[in-house]
């Protein structure tokens, strides 16, 4: 068996158990409370494809970067939200309940405005619509769902399930972290002297950021999982996006792999600065 074949099998494995451990913590009512606030969905909507794509537009205007690799950050900027995202949640002491209706919300809206939005911002892409959903919904809304109800319908069940389930996705983002820099460090490494990872990074810390402050009307602990959701970005997306470009640039490639490590980096750092935030009762 490959490398290869042994990465895409623990990604499969990673991202299953943590949106299934994400799931198995969900209140399905708190949920749903979030589905129902147009006031927390038109945040979630601006901030991932109206300031995200205009941040990005405006760092390869300032930052002489490669036409792939401004492409690449173009195509990030549209994807919020990682598998890794329950785990920085609770890092951050954040609101699990939020984050699980951030999480719906964003798979839905990536798979609807990816399509519509990468062909108009980068020059020869086109995304079939069923071939970006179908990763996510198999991979990321149903084992969310199938978590919750697990939760709502035998709550003791969950909670042995739990702990399980957590620490499998705890294992396994260690082995894809180490995997991606056993597979693709050389080409990452190719790009160091280039200005993409600065301007990587830049977008992340500015989402972040951007994020956390204007989240203007939530709590505390909702307006980080916010920014923490809006700091990582959706991998599986990006991929489904670039195997649908003809020809496409090797640069292009780099930079979505950078976004793996650094996006983890950033997401860690400020969750522990936003768990220093979180009230004392």
């Amino acid at each position: 068996m490959s490398f290869e074949i042994v990465f895409n099998i623990i990604v499969i494995v990673f991202t299953v158990a943590n949106l299934a451990a994400m799931g198995l913590e969900l209140n399905l009512r708190e949920v749903q409370n979030t589905l129902r606030s147009p006031h927390a969905i038109a945040l979630i909507l601006v901030l991932g494809w109206v300031i995200g794509p205009v941040l990005a537009w405006l760092i390869i205007r300032f930052i002489p970067l490669m036409e792939a690799h401004a492409a690449g950050l173009l195509l990030i900027s549209l994807v919020p939200t990682a598998p890794f995202f329950p785990l920085m949640v609770r890092k951050a002491r954040g609101d699990i309940n939020f984050a699980g209706a951030f999480m719906l919300l964003t798979t839905l809206g990536t798979v609807l405005l990816l399509p519509l939005l990468a062909p108009l911002l980068i020059k020869g892409l086109t995304v079939n619509m069923w071939s970006l959903a179908k990763p996510l919904l198999v991979l990321v809304l149903l084992p969310l769902l199938l978590g919750g109800i697990v939760r709502g319908t035998s709550p003791n069940a969950a909670e042995k399930l739990f702990p399980v389930v957590k620490k499998i996705g705890g294992v396994s983002l260690v082995l894809t972290m180490v995997l991606v820099l056993v597979l693709y460090g050389r080409d990452m490494l190719g790009a160091v002297g280039s200005f993409a990872p600065g301007a990587l990074v830049l977008f992340l810390l500015a989402i972040t950021a951007i994020s956390y402050k204007i989240s203007f009307g939530l709590k505390q602990q909702q307006r980080s999982s916010m920014a923490l959701g809006m700091c990582t970005r959706n991998i599986a997306a990006v991929f489904a996006a670039y195997f649908g470009i003809t020809n496409p640039p090797p640069g292009l490639f780099v930079m979505i792999l950078l976004v793996i490590p650094l996006a983890a980096i950033v997401a860690m750092v400020a969750a522990r600065l936003f768990a220093r935030q979180v009230p004392t009762n």
